[in-house]
């Protein structure tokens, strides 16, 4: 009786050729050869072989200089002002949800810059509504760090997933930008309800219906948030009424919050000749 062929995974926790920078070019082209061997990936935004996200798909949420970060176009009352790095359409959108709904956490690498670079807008905005500022290596105006958020997903979900998606990127990010000078912590401060349903294909209307009175503040860590300057952290906003509820709860809990950011916005505003307009993602 032969042995059963063995079981390969699906994914690697990063494409091939993503090795040090300063290997010579033989040793990465040869090591990245032998992990596509190893643990074959596709591309997460066009399938393409041998990457977990090829150059075109990444090139939205590749970071450049200067930010590409601009406001959500959110219409939910009640939403605060949420920055967004990139629309949420074709390769992004696609990345988005094999990352969060099939296990992708090789994406991460892309993710949690572009969710970093939101909350770097989101807190340069914050600089000039907060007597204390909140620029670099500085923290909120009482003098606390500003603390990242991450909206909760339903427990059924967690378990599906096999890990909190959002809250990694919300401590990938919080990582980031603490390397960068800025005090920024991560605080899982709210709780997703029992009532609360997945959010994909609901219209606006459901989507407002179905995030009201969804969350509450988590216990101790619901506690941390008092008198703390807040920022609401997403994978995605479409309308915003889920951030929307989330600033609602954490207000109730005695926090300040700033606003949000996500990698990700259906819609995001522009400044042009016309005036400031809203982009809407197909």
């Amino acid at each position: 009786m032969r042995d059963p062929a063995p079981v390969r995974p699906t994914s690697r926790p990063d494409g091939p050729g993503v090795l040090p920078e300063g290997a010579p070019a033989t040793a990465r082209s040869g090591l990245a050869a032998l992990a596509a061997a190893l643990w074959p990936v596709s591309c997460a935004g066009c399938g393409a072989p041998d990457r977990a996200l090829c150059r075109r798909c990444a090139r939205p949420l590749r970071e450049r200089a200067g930010s590409r970060a601009a406001l959500a176009g959110t219409t939910a009352p009640g939403a605060p002002a949420v920055w967004a790095t990139a629309p949420y359409e074709g390769p992004v959108r696609a990345g988005l949800v094999a990352w969060k709904d099939r296990g992708r956490a090789d994406l991460d690498r892309w993710l949690v810059p572009a969710l970093a670079e939101a909350v770097q807008a989101a807190l340069a905005q914050g600089e000039s509504l907060s007597p204390g500022g909140l620029g670099r290596g500085s923290r909120g105006s009482r003098g606390a760090p500003v603390l990242l958020v991450p909206v909760p997903s339903r427990r059924a979900a967690v378990r599906e997933r096999g890990r909190d998606a959002v809250g990694d990127l919300a401590r990938g990010a919080a990582g980031l930008l603490r390397s960068r000078g800025l005090a920024v912590l991560t605080v899982g401060a709210l709780g997703a309800g029992r009532g609360l349903r997945d959010q994909v294909g609901l219209d606006a209307a459901s989507r407002a219906h179905n995030a009201a009175r969804s969350l509450h503040a988590a216990g101790r860590a619901g506690d941390r948030v008092v008198d703390a300057p807040v920022l609401v952290v997403d994978d995605v906003v479409t309308t915003g009424a889920t951030v929307a509820e989330a600033a609602r709860v954490l207000r109730g809990a005695g926090a300040q919050v700033l606003g949000g950011a996500a990698v990700a916005a259906a819609q995001r505003r522009r400044g042009d000749e016309e005036g400031d307009a809203l982009v809407a993602a197909p």
